[in-house]
C-alpha cells in the first residue's frame, strides 16, 4: 500500500477481511488494531510446526515496507520493544517469533529480505543459526517448522529471505549446515 496509514485504514475495513493486531509505520509509529487475545487475519491459510491455523496462534505485526528496502531505525527500535513486550506477556520462545514467508512460503514473502533477522536474533528476539551439522535440508527443515506442502526451490527461497538474504543459486552445504542447526537447537517438538 502506498504508506502505513492506508495499510491500517485497509486492515480496519470489514470488507478487507484482514486484520492484524499492530501496524507499524517507518517512522515508528505503532497502532493496535486487535487485542492480542483476539484473533486476527494477518497470516492467511498457513502453517508452522504443528500449528495448522497460524491466525488463531499468533499475534501478527504487519510492518510497513516494501521488502525491498532497508527497515528505518525507528522502526527496528520500536518493533524491538512491541516484540519483547508481548514475548514477555505470553511467554513466546524467541524460536517462535516467525515471518510470513516462515509460515506461509510461496504465498508470503515478508517481511522480506532486508528485514534484519539477525539484530532481533542478538536482542534475544528471534533466532539465528551457525552453520554446522548435516542432514537432509528438507527434513531438517519439517523438523524445524516448516511444514507448507511447496516445491524444494519454494521452500529453499523463504529459508534464505530469513537467513541468507542474497544467496542464490542450488541449494549448497552452508544452506545444508544452516538448517541442520535449527533443526537440531529449535525443533517445533520441544518449544
Amino acid at each position: 500500500m502506498e504508506c502505513a496509514a492506508t495499510a491500517r485504514d485497509w486492515l480496519c475495513d470489514p470488507q478487507a477481511q484482514v486484520s492484524a493486531h499492530y501496524v507499524l509505520a517507518s517512522d515508528g509509529t505503532l497502532w493496535q488494531l486487535v487485542d492480542e487475545d483476539a484473533r486476527a487475519w494477518h497470516a492467511g491459510a498457513g502453517a508452522w510446526g504443528p500449528v495448522d491455523d497460524v491466525n488463531s496462534r499468533s499475534i501478527g505485526i504487519e510492518i510497513a515496507n516494501t521488502g525491498h528496502t532497508p527497515f528505518a531505525a525507528c522502526q527496528m527500535d520500536r518493533l524491538e520493544r512491541l516484540v519483547a513486550e508481548i514475548m514477555t506477556r505470553h511467554g513466546i520462545p524467541p524460536e517462535r517469533v516467525i515471518g510470513h514467508s516462515d509460515m506461509a512460503p510461496g504465498r508470503k514473502t515478508d517481511p522480506g529480505p532486508r528485514f534484519d533477522w539477525l539484530r532481533l536474533a542478538r536482542q534475544g528476539l528471534s533466532i539465528w543459526p551457525e552453520p554446522h551439522g548435516n542432514g537432509d535440508f528438507f527434513e531438517n527443515a519439517r523438523r524445524f517448522g516448516y511444514k507448507a506442502a511447496v516445491p524444494r526451490e519454494t521452500l529453499l527461497h523463504s529459508f534464505r529471505l530469513r537467513f541468507r538474504p542474497g544467496a542464490t543459486g542450488p541449494i549448497d552445504a552452508t544452506d545444508h549446515a544452516l538448517m541442520a542447526c535449527l533443526a537440531q537447537r529449535w525443533p517445533v517438538a520441544a518449544s
